[in-house]
């Protein structure tokens, strides 16, 4: 197995095209944070974060007097005053114009991770098939079940090196533009009840990117299924983009029904769990992680299925 899947990676690492997309999302992570500290940066330090949020209250008290303002609205502003008065008291300033808001920021790119990551995973396998390759990877010791082990792993071993790359460059660049004195910065949120809590920057971070990647996980695996079963590189990696960025307008359209929450899309983002806001109420943590695993070995059952069972043409 171990000599499959160092096979796996030579063919993912010897194309230009895998070196073309860890540039590009590099390349991405660089301009977005560098244009993140010109602008937010430097309007932080020449008016002062307590500047800043004494501007804010005053706006967020304004919008409250509005009578149609909505009930949602209402109560959003009055979290974020509680939020501006924690944060005034306690004397602790807000990660605005520090490293944390950025690399924060850069969590989001995960959606770029995915996007890469399914373009590998969905040729992977096809691709052997559209040029002939598989019959020579057939013919090998190897069963087929342990091929397509291989493959999935490799794939999802590229993921990993994207969201490592991410991490790491995102860290290193904000720490020469921002400094790192805010290393030993909390950040300060309000949960869904409306209380204010205090969490470890690095902690809550780790967490945004590992919950991110369970969702990268997920759509590699509906493209490995995909790619396995009509072997078209093109439409695994078509359809699961469309999935990946359709899902969202899907949900908006399908929320007032209760049975929208075992779809996939709603399940994907675990960090809704972070801020306490979930999709449905009465959605947990533990709740999305069982609905994704049901997913998740559909998926591959499918996926083994449709490649040990068929034959490959001569």
């Amino acid at each position: 197995m171990v000599n499959l899947v160092r096979n796996e990676n030579m063919k993912i690492y010897r194309r230009a095209r895998t070196w073309i997309l860890v540039g590009f999302m590099i390349a991405l992570v660089l301009f977005v944070n560098i244009m993140e500290w010109h602008s937010d940066g430097k309007q932080s330090q020449s008016v002062g974060w307590q500047v800043e949020l004494q501007q804010e209250k005053e706006h967020r008290n304004e919008l409250l007097t509005k009578p149609e303002l909505s009930e949602e609205s209402r109560i959003y502003n009055l979290q974020r005053i509680a939020l501006i008065d924690y944060h005034l008291e306690k004397n602790i300033p807000t990660s605005v114009g520090t490293m944390w808001d950025g690399i924060n920021g850069s969590a989001s790119m995960v959606l770029v991770i995915t996007v890469f990551t399914i373009i590998i995973a969905g040729d992977i396998l096809a691709g052997e098939f559209s040029s002939g390759t598989i019959k020579l990877l057939l013919i090998r010791p190897a069963n087929r079940l342990k091929i397509l082990i291989a493959k999935y792993i490799s794939s999802l071993m590229f993921g990993m090196l994207l969201l490592l790359t991410l991490f790491v460059v995102s860290v290193t660049v904000n720490g020469v533009l921002f400094g790192l004195g805010d290393l030993n910065l909390p950040l300060i949120e309000v949960t869904y009840d409306g209380y204010i809590v205090e969490k470890n920057m690095v902690l809550n971070l780790w967490k945004t990117y590992l919950l991110n990647g369970v969702s990268t996980i997920l759509y590699v695996s509906m493209a490995f299924m995909i790619s396995s079963a009509f072997r078209s590189s093109i439409m695994a990696i078509a359809f699961s983009i469309v999935a990946l960025f359709g899902g969202n307008i899907l949900l908006e359209a399908l929320q007032r029904f209760d049975w929208s929450k075992y779809l996939l899309f709603a399940n994907t983002d675990l960090t809704q769990y972070l801020s306490g806001r979930p999709y449905h109420n009465g959605m947990t943590l533990s709740f999305s992680i069982g609905v994704l695993a049901v997913y998740f070995l559909a998926f591959n059952l499918i996926s083994w299925l449709m490649f040990t069972r068929r034959d490959v043409a001569a």
